[in-house]
């Protein structure tokens, strides 16, 4: 049985097993695919879905503008979905949704599935199963949601999932320092600082295992970096913690890790 994949971390492609991207039509279509893609837990009113994705169309109403584009994204995927086993989508005359049973494989929710399996779970505890999991959930997030899109609900979820994936690569330098992993550990740290060049917690975890590894010039290097993009990202200094950091790598007596 062939599966329906699709990708939303950065670019947004669809395919039949591992085909050729698919062509789903105009944007309004993929909009409403990608929507009930990100909010698949549940059924939704058509009313509601048409002001999400058409309210602001200037030429058609809404309830109109959802229907064509519901149209054009079955039109999109075409005869193809007789190969899979259930419909992709659950068309009522109130309600539209994705159909929980559909043979649709979606990065995301893989994504989502590594991460709610640690939640909880500090960086150092993780055992190698779980950081394996977590390996491949940041290799899954080959970019942010849907880059180039900017709809109030794609930016909120863009947002969420980036938080998610800072908080992932947290976990795997963490896991990293306690099994000396150090020159992994700073491949992650660079990925985060991709997505979020101003993030402080970043840069103290880069200083670590830095200093760690027997590079301390590089370690001081880190926090000029951290001064140079925290001033000129959000006008502030360091926190206090980080300035503490700092000192200890200067005068090369760092203190045990502690708990952020």
């Amino acid at each position: 049985m062939s599966l329906l994949n699709v990708t939303l971390f950065g670019r947004f492609t669809v395919r039949w097993g591992q085909g050729l991207p698919m062509d789903l039509g105009p944007r309004k279509a993929q909009e409403l695919f990608c929507y009930l893609l990100l909010h698949r837990d549940r059924p939704h009113n058509r009313e509601i879905l048409a002001d999400v994705l058409c309210g602001d169309s200037p030429t058609a109403r809404p309830r109109k503008c959802l229907r064509q584009a519901l149209w054009q994204l079955q039109a999109g995927l075409g005869s193809q979905t007789e190969r899979l086993a259930h419909p992709v989508f659950l068309v009522e005359p109130n309600w539209v949704q994705l159909n929980p049973q559909a043979e649709v494989w979606l990065d995301v929710t893989v994504f989502e599935q590594a991460f709610d399996l640690v939640h909880g779970v500090v960086g150092r505890h993780l055992g190698a199963a779980g950081a394996q999991v977590l390996q491949e959930a940041v290799h899954l997030y080959q970019g942010d949601l849907l880059e180039g899109w900017y709809q109030d609900w794609c930016v909120y979820e863009r947002e969420r999932l980036q938080q998610m994936c800072l908080t992932v690569l947290d976990k795997l330098m963490d896991y990293c320092e306690a099994h000396q992993e150090y020159e992994r550990g700073l491949v992650y740290g660079a990925c985060s600082l991709r997505y979020d060049r101003a993030r402080e917690r970043t840069y103290r975890r880069l200083m670590r295992l830095c200093y760690l590894s027997g590079d301390r010039t590089a370690a001081l290097r880190q926090y000029e970096r951290c001064v140079a993009a925290l001033d000129e990202g959000l006008g502030v200094t360091p926190a206090k913690c980080t300035v503490r950091l700092h000192e200890q790598i200067r005068v090369d007596q760092l203190e045990s890790p502690r708990s952020e």
